[in-house]
């Protein structure tokens, strides 16, 4: 219920109120990127509150005010990156691949040679030292682990009531993570391409 207060200051107060929560919106977009490169970039170790919060452009206090912890921060900066690979995906294929599995196949790669698999990288290796961010990163990896199953069948057209099917989508999406490993210390591209078309071949022999 509106006090007289609060009507008073009307249409007024909420144009005020916009920009501040604006700026806040903005404040931890930024925080999450900043997050996520400085993790691909420096790894877990080097990857303080502090440095984040320094390449973001924002004072220590306003990273901890979004983020009161270190793990609250590069669990969140992972999933809302890979929450936006994932939309960027689907937007490449707005109508769906149209049969073009072959193109399905390059994106769902592209998706594990990037930043983000380079920072997740370092999130799972800080995870299998850390109990106390173990169980939160097993549990954001399930959960992009299913979203972007669900993408692979929607985009390759997949029955996965057919035997053999399902296997087949997660044996493309591990050969992608695998991939995406490879290019970590050194740059894979040539390999990786002839690898790309005998999969999609595969795919789609095995897809029908």
């Amino acid at each position: 219920m509106s006090t007289t207060a609060d009507r008073a200051r009307g249409p007024r107060a909420d144009r005020d109120r916009r920009p501040k929560q604006d700026r806040s919106r903005a404040t931890r977009q930024r925080l999450l990127e900043a997050a996520v490169a400085c993790l691909a970039e420096h790894g877990w170790a080097g990857s303080t509150v502090a440095v984040v919060a320094e390449r973001a452009g924002v004072s220590r206090g306003a990273a901890q005010h979004h983020f009161p912890t270190r793990e609250d921060l590069f669990t969140a900066a992972v999933e809302y990156v890979a929450e936006e690979r994932s939309s960027a995906l689907r937007e490449l294929f707005p109508n769906g691949a149209e049969g073009d599995r072959r193109a399905v196949v390059t994106a769902l790669v592209d998706l594990y040679t990037g930043p983000l698999f380079r920072a997740a990288l370092q999130l799972w290796v800080a995870a299998s030292n850390e109990e106390q961010l173990r169980g939160r990163v097993t549990e954001l990896e399930a959960r992009v682990g299913r979203e972007t199953h669900r993408i692979a069948v929607d985009l390759l057209r997949a029955d996965e009531s057919r035997a053999g099917v399902r296997e087949t989508v997660q044996g493309l999406l591990d050969m992608a993570r695998g991939l995406g490993l490879a290019n970590v210390l050194t740059d894979d591209t040539a390999r990786r391409e002839r690898v790309v078309a005998q999969w999609a071949a595969l795919v789609e022999t095995s897809l029908g």
